[in-house]
């Protein structure tokens, strides 16, 4: 397929592999998270706020849960990822979040990250090192553990 990418890589542009701007590694622990592994952590958190929402928020009402979720996760994502690095989609992936110098982020950076995932739109830009846009923004990469 073509595209910018191709055209660059067409014209003799190398861009390595996926955060290698990042000084991560290529392969195993600490090289980025493919997008495979973030959306099935994505959808595990997600319908574990479903759940939340519908059994304790919504009270049986399928069609309010939906609202509630989407509050159930910003708050999920703010606390987890703020103290223990990954959600719990994340750790079941085996993935987690950290700063792009490889430490923790901090709790401003995981609100700024949270809301803007919640938005949706930011997820699904990404940049050449398979960062979304929250991510970026936030200073945040997500690696393999």
């Amino acid at each position: 397929m073509s595209g910018p990418r191709a055209a660059a890589e067409d014209a003799g542009v190398d861009f390595g592999y996926r955060g290698q701007r990042l000084g991560l590694p290529q392969y195993g622990p600490g090289s980025v998270a493919r997008f495979g592994r973030r959306i099935g952590a994505l959808l595990v958190d997600w319908a574990l706020c479903m759940l939340i929402a519908y059994g304790l928020l919504a009270r049986g009402d399928w069609h309010a849960s939906g609202n509630w979720a989407l509050g159930v996760l910003l708050v999920l994502s703010v606390i987890t990822v703020g103290t223990a690095g990954f959600t719990p989609g994340k750790r079941l992936f085996g993935l987690r979040v950290v700063s792009e110098d490889g430490g923790r982020i901090g709790v401003g950076r995981v609100l700024v990250r949270s809301v803007l995932l919640c938005l949706a739109v930011p997820a699904l830009v990404w940049d050449r090192d398979g960062r979304g846009l929250h991510d970026r923004l936030a200073r945040a990469v997500q690696v393999r553990i």
